[in-house]
């Protein structure tokens, strides 16, 4: 998910560019929408957007995007900029919020015991104590059974 100002710059250079895939540029004066959006304000390097943008055209060699592919961009990008969507914030924040939980996780993970199976996510108990509780439960019933049937001298 690009950033807002990205977002928003390359909506700008869609509109502004004749817009390409499969390159960075043709050569014939066609960009690709991050080109678009960095020569629009966007500073942002995101080269998964380059790897997914080519993939969603299946581009093979650098040619003019369809109207469709670029209607497809457009909406795209208009229909994810709700705000609230994405995390607020500077993105170093973020980031470091990410590192801290997977940290978190490694320790947890290193104080485990791994001769201990994990615990499980519900109370289950075995099948066999479950069996030896019930035929307990049943010695203890009879047993104040009989005392109950017993007459009182």
């Amino acid at each position: 998910m690009l950033p807002g100002p990205t977002r928003e710059a390359m909506l700008r250079g869609i509109d502004a560019n004749e817009i390409i895939v499969g390159a960075y540029t043709d050569g014939e004066g066609g960009i690709c929408p991050m080109l678009a959006a960095h020569r629009n304000g966007g500073r942002t390097d995101f080269a998964s957007f380059a790897r997914a943008w080519d993939a969603y055209t299946g581009a093979k060699r650098p040619r003019r995007a369809t109207r469709r592919e670029i209607r497809t961009r457009r909406s795209y990008h208009k229909t994810t900029g709700a705000e609230g969507f994405l995390p607020t914030g500077p993105l170093a924040a973020v980031v470091e919020d990410v590192r801290r939980n997977r940290r978190r996780a490694a320790e947890r993970a290193a104080w485990a015991d791994p001769a201990q199976p994990a615990a499980p996510k519900c109370r289950t108990r075995p099948l066999d104590v479950i069996e030896a509780t019930a035929a307990q439960e049943r010695d203890v019933l009879s047993t104040v059974q009989r005392r109950r049937s017993r007459p009182v001298a």
